[in-house]
């Protein structure tokens, strides 16, 4: 078992906020091991509690369609999302379960090395690009 399988069965029975108490599935993140590009999200909608794999509602379909029309697939990036579990009724993030997750995403990033990060939403864009911080 590599780094990042362990990683992702400690996100899948992660205790750290109250999102664990309401998620059906966490969602580790998925794609290529040796991705160049990763897709940072906001956090799982409801298909993707479901199913426990990010992007996989409504706007991964769209997200699939976006990296047809630059010649990628899905299975050739990899995918994850800021939050890992689903916030009730598709709420923002609270600034404690963004806190609890913070340290997946930053080891993600870590063992994945990507030479791209697309952010996909404000929470994601704020990780990197806090507000008032300027750019």
């Amino acid at each position: 078992m590599d780094e990042l399988q362990v990683l992702e069965g400690e996100v899948r029975s992660c205790p750290r906020c109250r999102l664990s108490e309401t998620r059906k599935r966490a969602v580790p993140g998925e794609g290529e091991r040796r991705a160049a590009v990763m897709f940072i999200g906001e956090a799982p909608g409801f298909w993707e509690n479901e199913e426990g794999r990010p992007f996989v509602g409504p706007a991964g379909k769209l997200l699939e369609e976006l990296l047809a029309g630059i010649r990628l697939r899905r299975d050739e990036v990899y995918i994850t999302n800021v939050l890992k579990c689903r916030p009730p009724n598709n709420r923002d993030p609270l600034p404690d379960e963004l806190a609890a997750c913070h340290d997946y995403l930053e080891r993600q990033i870590a063992l994945l090395r990507p030479r791209l990060i697309v952010t996909l939403g404000r929470f994601s864009m704020a990780k990197f690009f806090p507000p008032g911080k300027g750019m």
